[in-house]
Formats: structure tokens, C-alpha cells, sequence
């Protein structure tokens, strides 16, 4: 990884600090095993990152008061401390990229060939449920076959259920199963994969992953001294930008050498010389719950 790091097909070099982390990102990556932000740390890393001092008073006084910290002390002497809730509710999707790595390593369950469809006919006096419902259904990697009926290739019927039963639609909701699933005049699994997935977009996400984790990887390589925090947030918060959209297809349904693949190893290549630094012990709670889900664990279906 001697080379110069280029951008791909954008034609300019990767700057070492050319992502952009929300300051509310920022803040909530940075919260250590105890639920505890450190106020030293934050500004620190905020200034690494191009945040200015306001940007992060800011973003605390907001978090504040949505009620999902509370704050002691002032400036860089404060500690601020989440909410049991809120912990819950920022801890990246662990199942989810278990499953990416799974599949990278073809140690996931092969894929049987077999469609999961929901549909859903929710009243406009629901709307607000109904629309609830569809968000969930896309966020679980479903994509729209025509007007209220979704379609995944992972066995997702009972994370769907949930999602309508906190919503209180489940006797809205059906399911079924298929293995001859038609889209048009569509029958070859992988072209219908392509016709209902924005796979374009998606690698287009993986793209940037790629190159802020390559541009990540030299530095790792050549500085031991690297600032471990800033580089964890930074990747973190572009492999979630990536990760966010993608239905994790099976292998089989995905173009070859799928640029998905090759991302999350540059990155899990990022995450196994961060674990190396010193002082990675105290790295944030973030670091460790993605590399516990990189390293491997027990398969899973669906996010």
C-alpha cells in the first residue's frame, strides 16, 4: 500500500481527513463501555475531525434535550452520560454486520433459492403507521415489487411481524414465500436482484468506503502513532453510510466481484491494526462492537 491513494474515478488524492462525521455522530461514537462520553476527548476529536468548539456545544445542548444525555461539568472538563435508552438505540446494527462478514467469507447459510414477500393494505386512517411500517420494511432490506408488496430474499417474516405489531397493523400484513417469483417479464434471479435493488447506488457508497479505508489503511501501516479515536470514528461513521442501504444479498444474487466484498476487508484490515495501537483497550465502545461483529459469531438471517 506504498502507492499514492486516489480517489476512484473522481481523479484527486484522498485527504486524511476528507469525511464527514456529523457532530451528533461525533458525540455518540465517541461513548465508552460505561455509557460515558469524555469531554477532553470529544474536543479533541472534533477539532481533528474540522468541528469547531460551537458546533459541539451545540450538539450537546440538543442531545440534552431530546433527553438522551445528561451532562456534568462544563467545556472539555464535562462527562456526559447517555441515557440507558439511548445506549440502546446507538449501538450499531452487530447481527447485521455479522451477516456482511458471514457472507464474505462464505461461511453464511447459501441462499435456497426461496423469496420472502410481505404486503401490507393499511388504511389512510393509519397512515402515519402505514408509512412507520414501510420505512421499517426498507430498513430490513425489502424492496418494493409494486404497490405494497415487498420482496427479500432472507427469511425476514418474523422481524417484519415486530415491526407491525409495535405498529399495531398486524392484521394488515401478509406473507408468502416463492420460488418462481416473476418481475415483468423478469425470471433470472440475479436480473430481478438488479431490477429491484439500486445496486449502482449502493456500490457507489462502497466506492467511498473504499477509499476512505484504503487512505486509513496506509496511514495505519506507516504511523503507529495515528490517532486511533478520530480514525475509528471516521471509518465507523462511512461504513454505516455504506452499510445503511444495503440489503446484503446473498453472493448469488450480487454482480461478481461485488465492490461490497472488497470494501469491509479494507476495512476489517483498518479495524485489526487499530486493535493493535496502544491504548486501544480505551477506545470507544463502538470499536470493540464492530470488531466483535468483523472477527465473526454465531450466523445471522436478516438485520
Amino acid at each position: 500500500m506504498g502507492e499514492d491513494v486516489e480517489t476512484r474515478g473522481k481523479g484527486r488524492a484522498m485527504t486524511d481527513r476528507d469525511v464527514d462525521v456529523p457532530t451528533r455522530i461525533l458525540i455518540e461514537g465517541l461513548l465508552r463501555t460505561d455509557g460515558t462520553v469524555d469531554g477532553h476527548t470529544l474536543y479533541v476529536t472534533a477539532d481533528a475531525l474540522g468541528k469547531t468548539d460551537q458546533q459541539v456545544r451545540l450538539c450537546i445542548k440538543r442531545l440534552v434535550a431530546e433527553g438522551k444525555f445528561t451532562q456534568e461539568g462544563r467545556g472539555r472538563q464535562a462527562t456526559l452520560r447517555a441515557t440507558p435508552k439511548a445506549v440502546r438505540e446507538m449501538e450499531p446494527d452487530v447481527e447485521f454486520v455479522r451477516l456482511a462478514y458471514q457472507q464474505d467469507r462464505g461461511t453464511a447459510t447459501p441462499w435456497d433459492g426461496c423469496w420472502h414477500l410481505v404486503g401490507f393494505a393499511i388504511p389512510e386512517s393509519s397512515r402515519k403507521a402505514r408509512d412507520a411500517l414501510r420505512t421499517r420494511v426498507v430498513y430490513l432490506g425489502g424492496a418494493l415489487v409494486q404497490s405494497g408488496l415487498y420482496a427479500s430474499p432472507h427469511t425476514w417474516e418474523p422481524y417484519v411481524l415486530d415491526a407491525a405489531a409495535e405498529l399495531d397493523v398486524e392484521q394488515c400484513l401478509s406473507s408468502l414465500t416463492t420460488r418462481d417469483l416473476k418481475v415483468g417479464t423478469l425470471e433470472d434471479p440475479s436480473t430481478i436482484a438488479a431490477q429491484l435493488w439500486p445496486l449502482d447506488e449502493i456500490a457507489a457508497g462502497y466506492e467511498r468506503l473504499l477509499d476512505v479505508a484504503t487512505a486509513r489503511l496506509h496511514i495505519l501501516q506507516n504511523a503507529p502513532d495515528a490517532d486511533a479515536a478520530t480514525m475509528t470514528i471516521e471509518l465507523a461513521a462511512e461504513f454505516t453510510r455504506a452499510m445503511e442501504p444495503d440489503p446484503l444479498l446473498p453472493p448469488e444474487l450480487l454482480p461478481t466481484n461485488w465492490i461490497g466484498k472488497r470494501a469491509r476487508s479494507v476495512t476489517a484490515q483498518c479495524w485489526t491494526l487499530l486493535a493493535q495501537v496502544d491504548g486501544a483497550d480505551k477506545l470507544p465502545s463502538l470499536f470493540h462492537l464492530y470488531a466483535d461483529a468483523i472477527g465473526g459469531g454465531q450466523d445471522a438471517s436478516v438485520r
